[in-house]
Parts: structure tokens; sequence; C-alpha cells
């Protein structure tokens, strides 16, 4: 072992291990885990060595590939969790809200952009255009683990339907945030890239993403259920995460979305009948909370917090036009379906941001675009913003909507009524 690798070992091992202590002092005192784990990357001298010409201690480049294979993990935990029985109810509101409300919120998060000229000034419409679309779509999806982290005391106490689909909305919605995304950088990427080629690439994705995670899943769950000594407590992990590497290697060098094929692999594994889901769901929880403070804690590194407080005026502008935006876009997809006027609005505030906001700008950022090294501090000031001021509000918000149920564990009230 060499010795730069000892120190990786020993800084990143330390850095990791003080993620998570800091995750666990943040759920005893009800703030959100990542906001501190965001702050303690900020907060390290991303440098190995001292003087001029000391190295990173973590590369953009790495930064990236972390990012990209944790938002996997992440999501294919997501469909791993999800009970389709449960959720058929609000499939139909949740698709929507993940497809047509993604879409509607980044275009129209881009005219804004455009016209008053947020973080766009100066820029003509063709170099203009895509970058607000990209950053419509970099903060367009939400992020269900930030979400019901910060609704674990109301956990038992939300209507169950709600929930759900707070929790298929966030799941369906990172692929399409992705591909946006995707069509934003190929705008820019030259000439050569014609609309059809674009709607071509979009279809490809999505299809081959669908396919291949559950083509992939279904025949991982045929070959756990013939061989019984793959599906012990201590295999079942194992298999499952070497599927995951597998199926998202194999959609990349085919042109899908390895997101959408981890979240749909998850969704038929989690489903099925034949497997201990209780040993697979405990395996990945632990992988994809690691994937996600690891996320967070790379963020915080690679970017400079003195590039944060110049987007923060920015950033806290396109917070709340974002906020306008999904409040608009959530009321009209939700209009005629069960869920009321309260829960409508719960639904507007649970839309934090979280993980794919800043794998989206770490991405741009290690890509050749002119103003990708604008997108990581214009991403975590969004994601900061929003685990701030809805963090903190979701709690005394959802009671004062008055759509908290009672506690189960609470003691029923003593009947002083005379007896007769």
């Amino acid at each position: 072992m060499t010795h730069q690798l000892a120190i990786y070992l020993l800084v990143f091992g330390g850095l990791l291990l003080l993620a998570v202590l800091l995750d666990d002092l943040a759920e005893r005192i009800r703030m959100p885990g990542v906001l501190m784990v965001l702050l303690l990357g900020l907060l390290i001298d991303n440098k190995l060595g001292s003087g001029a010409g000391a190295a990173p201690l973590l590369s953009l480049h790495q930064a990236q590939q972390i990012t990209e294979a944790a938002l996997v993990l992440v999501l294919f935990f997501g469909g791993l969790t999800t009970n389709w029985s449960q959720v058929k109810g609000v499939i139909r509101p949740a698709a929507r809200l993940a497809t047509l409300g993604v879409v509607f919120t980044s275009v129209l998060l881009a005219v804004v952009m455009l016209l008053f000229g947020v973080g766009v000034s100066g820029a003509s419409w063709t170099t203009g255009l895509p970058k607000a679309l990209f950053v419509g779509a970099m903060v367009g999806s939400t992020d269900a683990s930030a979400v019901f982290a910060l609704l674990r005391p109301l956990r038992n106490r939300l209507p169950k339907p709600l929930l759900d689909l707070i929790e298929i909305e966030s799941g369906f919605n990172d692929p399409m945030a992705v591909v946006l995304a995707g069509v934003a950088l190929a705008l820019v990427g030259g000439g050569g890239v014609t609309p059809g080629q674009l709607v071509i690439d979009v279809v490809r994705q999505f299809l081959l993403g669908i396919m291949v995670g559950f083509f992939g899943g279904s025949l991982t769950v045929q070959l756990l259920r013939s061989r019984t000594s793959l599906s012990h407590s201590t295999m079942l992990p194992v298999v499952s995460l070497a599927l995951l590497l597998v199926l998202s290697g194999g959609t990349i060098l085919l042109g899908g979305s390895s997101l959408l094929a981890a979240y749909v692999a998850g969704l038929v594994m989690g489903n099925a009948d034949s497997l201990d889901r209780e040993v697979l769901e405990e395996a990945h929880a632990s992988f994809a909370k690691m994937a996600e403070l690891l996320l967070f804690l790379c963020m915080g590194l690679v970017v400079d917090p003195t590039h944060v407080v110049h987007a923060a005026g920015w950033g806290l502008l396109l917070f709340v036009v974002m906020q306008v935006v999904r409040l608009v876009i959530v009321q009209v997809l939700l209009l005629r379906t069960a869920f009321p006027p309260p829960q409508r609005m719960f639904v507007v505030c649970a839309g934090l941001r979280g993980a794919v906001p800043i794998a989206l700008a770490i991405g741009a950022w290690a890509s050749d675009v002119p103003w990708g090294w604008q997108m990581p501090p214009l991403a975590l000031a969004v994601v900061l913003y929003g685990l701030l001021i809805q963090g903190f509000a979701l709690v005394p918000l959802a009671r004062r909507l008055q759509i908290t149920l009672p506690d189960p564990g609470a003691d029923p009230p003593l009947d002083t009524a005379p007896s007769s």
C-alpha cells in the first residue's frame, strides 16, 4: 500500500465517519442531516498537502464518478422500497407529477429565466436557452430521502396515499430530470445535433432504461428462485449489488438511462414474492445511506464556499421562482384527484431538492460547456435554501394544515361522562 493511498483511506474514512455522526446528531435535534454533511464538506479544505502546487484531495472527475454511482444506489433503493400493490391508487397522479410535472417545471423555469435574465443576462437566445433549460431540469426533480428524513416524526401520522404520492413522484422524476439535462447539454454540444436526434436520444434512454431494468430484475429473480443457496441473508445483498453494477454499466453502454434501469430493477425485485424483501431493504438501506452521505460530502469538497456565497442571491431568486412554479404545476395536475387542497399544498412544500441537482451540476461542470462551472454553486445554494426553509417548516406545516392523523401510540382520552 502506497503512502498516498494510506492518506486517502485515513482522510475519507474519517470524513465518512464524521458524516455519519453528524447525520445521527441531526436526527436527534430534528435537522436535515444532509445539510450538516454539506457544511462539513464546505468547511474541509480540498487540498492534499500545502503550497501552491498542492493536489486536490478530490478532483472534479472523481467527484463526478462518485455522484453517478451514488445516484444508482439511491434510485435502486427507491424502487426496492416501493410496494406496487399499495401505490396502485396513486400511480396515475404520481406519474403525471414525475413526467409532465418535471417537463412543465423545467420549461417554465427556463422561460422565466430568459424573460427576466435570471442568471443568463447578456446571453443570446442561442446560448441562453440551453443554460436556462439545464437549470430548470437541474432543480426539476424532488428528493425522497431528504423529505422522509424530515417527516420521520410524522411517518405514521400522515395519510398513506399522500406519502405514497410523494415517494412515487420522487422515484420517477429523477430519470426525467437527468434526460432533460442531457438534452440541454446536447444543445450546447454543437450544431451537429438535430431536434430529431435529440428526440430519438430521449426515447432511447427511457425505453432502454425500462427494458434493461425490467428484464435484468426479472432474470435475477428467476436466478435467485432457482438457486436457493443464493437467497440467504448473506448472499442476497451481494447478488443484488452485482446485478446493479452489471445493469448500470450495460445500460450506459447501450445508450439508455442507468438511473431508470436501476429504479425499475429495484421495483421488480422489491415486489417479487419469492425474495426476502426485508433482507434486501436492510442491506440496500445501508448502501443508499452511504451513497447519499458521500454524494453531499463530495459536493461540499469540490465547491468553493466563496462561489456559493456569490451565487446566494441568484439561488434565492431561483428558489422562490421554483416554489411558485411548483405551486401552479401541482395544483393543476392534482386538481381532479382525491387529494384535498390542504394535502395538495403539502405536496407543493414537500418538493425538496437533494442529490440529483448536485450530481447534474457536477456533470455539467465536468463537461466542456462554458457555463458549467456556475452550476455547482447554484445547485448547492438552492439545495441549502430548501433544506433550511422547507426542511424546518414541513412538520409544523403538516400540523397547521390539519392533515396529521391521531398518534397511534397515544393514550385514548378518558371518558369523563357520568354513567347512567
